[in-house]
């Protein structure tokens, strides 16, 4: 074990509780893939929140001495994983000629203490997922589902990390053509 590491059973015997911290990002998106692949538009807001500002500033986690006001590492892996899903949703539905005009994600982490080595375990992905109700015949949710999951195995950081990912889509359609 490397100097000034510590094992699970240190902290025991110092009377410390196992935590687990958790992490939290915001993903919005808004545009058309009814212009196809090559057209729709990738440009997408991330926030943390207690972050202010948009600079990149990067400090460690609080619970390791960082500054709570600025990001953290593991926050950039939460918004990484819910960006590339984004994408890749979107890239997907492109393909199969589907209009997604909205996309918001509530995504989360956990990385429990207790869990050695310690590193983000899980990270859930919440995408609501707003449809343009054109002309053309609704997927049925199945497919919408199986869409959410091809996207999944398409997201190249998804296929970079150890971590369990989830994806939990919500759907709705809109007659708001934007």
């Amino acid at each position: 074990m490397a100097a000034g590491a510590t094992s699970p059973s240190d902290a025991e015997s110092a009377g410390r509780t196992a935590v687990t911290h958790a992490y939290r990002t915001s993903l919005t998106w808004a545009g058309s893939t009814a212009v196809g692949y090559a057209a729709f538009g990738r440009g997408h807001h991330v926030s943390v929140p207690a972050a202010a500002g948009t600079g990149v500033d990067l400090s460690s986690d609080p619970a390791f001495g960082g500054d709570p006001s600025v990001l953290n590492p593991e926050q950039l892996v939460v918004a990484a994983a819910s960006s590339c899903q984004l994408l890749s949703f979107l890239a997907v539905a492109a393909r199969a000629r589907l209009d997604v005009i909205a996309y918001a994600d509530e995504a989360t982490a956990v990385m429990p203490e207790d869990d050695r080595p310690l590193r983000i375990t899980r990270i859930d992905l919440h995408p609501e997922i707003v449809l343009a109700d054109t002309d053309r015949p609704r997927p049925d949710p199945q497919r919408l589902v199986h869409l959410t999951e091809v996207a999944h195995r398409e997201c190249f950081i998804a296929n970079s990390l150890r971590s369990e990912i989830t994806v939990t889509p919500t759907f709705r359609w809109s007659t708001d053509p934007r």
